[in-house]
């Protein structure tokens, strides 16, 4: 019998009330736009649809939930919902800029991979169990992680543990791997991976499995998740119409990282130094909030203890 692979959606209802404005009104703008008659929101990382139900659950009759998600396994949880205000393309949400400007009330981009992903051996993603190893995100497109590092030469593999695992055991599991594949041909499972690094890394923290950072890493890259991100906060601000909110969950720290200086950059006032009377020049985004799981969220889901949101407005263009 098939198993059913179970996901629990991390700050659920703090997403959604973050998505729809509904939440900590003291810190939107003091007087809001006005509400167009058939808003459009953005599940841009459908997932297993946790936040696209309630989200649908709040929605106005008149409004519309388009989702985004690269995995076959997640259309197929998408096609159990029949609400007709409710679509989803199977594209990544770098195609966010795809939709017409400043049409979208609200952006949200729930980072990372979802517990079917990991739990599934098939898919690659874990080094708990023995799968191919694939990584893929949408396994119809691209190569894998192992027709990756059949090829890839040793000073890009030590790049790629490096720069997205953040490893600093980066250049002897590259030499690992690069000494297994000339001597016993290429690595094909999750498992010989696994042994591969926890061979290679002599030291690591109390409680993380040594192949942690490389399993990440080689995620990363062979899905370009951070180019992704990259290319959907930009689409943000172009199909965000004023007053749209732009909420987005990380789990690790290069991406909390992006998505903070991309906020940051964005929200800062700029003034013109050679014209140092005039009103700084209005910037596109609003910088909100930062919210993080409470402590009942992370016992009962302990994954979610890395999670961090951050929530941003989209303001009114300069004239």
């Amino acid at each position: 019998m098939e198993t059913a692979w179970t996901h629990t959606t991390v700050l659920l209802s703090e997403a959604v009330d973050a998505l729809l404005g509904a939440a900590d009104a003291a810190s939107q703008p003091a007087e809001p736009p006005p509400v167009a008659p058939a808003p459009v929101f953005v599940d841009a990382t459908f997932g297993r649809g946790g936040h696209s139900r309630l989200i649908l659950s709040r929605l106005a009759a008149d409004a519309r939930l388009i989702a985004f998600d690269k995995d076959l396994d997640a259309l197929a949880e998408a096609a159990t919902i029949t609400d007709p205000r409710f679509s989803i393309r199977h594209q990544g949400f770098s195609h966010l800029g795809e939709l017409p400007p400043a049409s979208v009330a609200g952006v949200l981009l729930d980072l990372g991979i979802s517990s079917p992903q990991v739990d599934n051996p098939a898919r690659g993603f874990s080094f708990r169990g023995e799968g191919p190893l694939d990584m893929r995100m949408d396994t119809t497109r691209g190569q894998s992680v192992a027709e990756w590092l059949a090829h890839a030469e040793l000073d890009e593999i030590l790049e790629v543990i490096r720069d997205y695992g953040e490893e600093r055991f980066a250049g002897a599991i590259a030499k690992a791997i690069v000494a297994r594949r000339q001597a016993r041909g290429p690595i094909s499972t999750t498992t010989e991976l696994a042994q591969l690094v926890a061979d290679a890394v002599k030291t690591r923290e109390p409680g993380k499995d040594p192949a942690t950072r490389t399993f990440q890493a080689f995620r990363i890259f062979i899905n370009a998740e951070l180019e992704e991100l990259q290319q959907a906060l930009e689409a943000a601000l172009h199909v965000l119409r004023p007053g749209g909110q732009l909420v987005v969950i990380s789990f690790h720290s290069l991406e909390d990282r992006m998505v903070k200086q991309f906020m940051a950059r964005h929200s800062r006032a700029v003034v013109d130094r050679r014209v140092p009377f005039a009103e700084p020049q209005a910037m596109p985004l609003t910088a909100v909030r930062r919210v993080m799981p409470s402590d009942a969220e992370v016992q009962a889901n302990p994954r979610s203890r890395s999670a961090v949101m951050r929530v941003a407005t989209r303001t009114e263009e300069p004239a």
